[in-house]
């Protein structure tokens, strides 16, 4: 299914032009308006998880896009252009991926694809919009990129990705926590990622992976999988994806009772579920990497502030017309960091039209330093040309109280990684 979006329409643009985006003059805002409005807009292809195992990312990642889309028509769009949101339900599967991917470059004309999260997903898309030349910017945190698996129109410049992560988290873990530990992950690429890269980061702090639990993302039950756990483990690593989370989570509590072992967490194992719910009260002095913290911290910056309030995301990280509906805050804001990217690539390339998409993948690969602002409301990051894969702050937070709070903030410096591939060798 096809969906339509406009950011804001001609009647709500003029009405909101004088308030539009931050450090914009009301003049130049007129100007670009009147140019975007009488000509064709820039079409983004929006390959969204509507449905299947990704569809509390997608609901969340769509009104993260919808909110940024907004803001940058509101500012006169992109060279002068209103931007079109083109958005087509890939199930989070990996063949129709490739499927919308194609419908983006053949049916709908779109000038660059957008927005990919579940690795298995992206491996399976990236390689038809290679060969369409479409510009396919993911925001899936996978290494694939990096790794140097995809093509030179595959791009990741606003999320980090699994190995900088952990590579950054291991050292937190192995001085607070333990140094045995037993990793819980999903049995598909993205996991992979996070027991091959994990694995390796902790040895490099003297630690070791006792056990190495594989479970797959479609499950619905987790309990058999549990008496797997070494009873020498000092530190359990979960990480887990799909609409069964909240079961994860509430077993593997039910599981341990009140004698668990240190745990420390990657958020995707709660990301739109409540850290309030019943039976998760074991939680209570665990740990969390967030790309994001969900609860306003005690410094929380203008920015945040700001795309919290253009999103529609309280300060507990959830839907402001709805405390239930809790919002996956620790990777949504890479919806709206990319969109801008798209928007600076394109601007500082010229870009009219699709014969320019390969001077948009090479102004890309030229951005270097992102500073922290409302276009990069996560933190300041540092794009890598050469490995389409942008690098930036981590966070782990404890649960205190049912409330996620930061405890500490990496530097991008220790996420950094020694390059695997140069994609600007590989023809246009």
């Amino acid at each position: 299914m096809t969906k339509l979006i406009n950011g804001t329409t001609r009647r709500g643009a003029l009405k909101t032009l004088a308030g539009a985006a931050a450090g914009a003059t009301a003049l130049p805002l007129w100007a670009r308006y009147a140019q975007a409005s009488s000509s064709e807009p820039i079409k983004i292809g929006f390959q969204q998880h509507s449905t299947g195992i990704g569809a509390a990312y997608g609901r969340w990642y769509g009104r993260t896009t919808e909110a940024a889309v907004k803001l940058i028509n509101e500012g006169g769009g992109i060279n002068g252009r209103l931007v079109e949101l083109i958005a087509e339900d890939d199930g989070t599967d990996p063949k129709r991926g490739a499927e919308v991917v194609e419908k983006f470059a053949t049916q709908h004309n779109c000038d660059v694809g957008f927005g990919t999260l579940f690795s298995h997903v992206v491996i399976g898309s990236s390689p038809r919009a290679g060969e369409l030349k479409l510009p396919y910017f993911v925001v899936s945190e996978g290494h694939h990129v990096a790794s140097g698996m995809l093509n030179r129109y595959t791009l990741q410049p606003g999320i980090t990705d699994v190995k900088s992560q952990v590579q950054a988290m291991a050292p937190y873990v192995s001085e607070n926590l333990g140094k045995k530990v037993t990793m819980i992950f999903p049995d598909f690429a993205f996991g992979h990622d996070h027991r091959d890269f994990f694995s390796a980061a902790i040895e490099a702090q003297g630690g070791e992976v006792l056990e190495k639990i594989a479970i797959p993302p479609t499950e619905t039950s987790f309990t058999k999988y549990f008496p797997q756990i070494p009873r020498e483990t000092e530190v359990l690593y979960h990480v887990m994806v799909g609409p069964a989370v909240l079961t994860f989570v509430k077993e593997l509590g039910e599981f341990f009772g009140p004698s668990s072992p240190a745990i420390f967490g990657f958020i995707d194992s709660l990301e739109a579920v409540d850290i309030a719910s019943p039976g998760l009260e074991f939680l209570e002095g665990t740990y969390f990497w967030e790309g994001n913290p969900r609860y306003a911290q005690a410094d929380q910056t203008e920015h945040d502030k700001f795309f919290r309030a253009a999103v529609g995301v309280d300060d507990n990280g959830a839907s402001v017309s709805d405390p239930t509906d809790v919002s996956t805050y620790a990777h949504m804001f890479g919806c709206w960091e990319t969109l801008h990217v798209i928007k600076h690539g394109m601007e500082n390339s010229g870009y009219q039209g699709p014969g320019d998409r390969a001077k948009l993948i090479e102004a890309v690969e030229a951005l270097s330093d992102m500073p922290e602002g409302r276009a990069h409301p996560q933190g300041a990051k540092v794009f890598n040309g050469k490995t389409h894969q942008v690098f930036g702050h981590q966070y782990i937070s404890r649960v205190e109280e049912g409330k996620l709070v930061r405890v500490h903030t990496t530097s991008i410096e220790d996420t950094l990684y020694p390059d695997e591939v140069d994609y600007t060798a590989q023809p246009l």
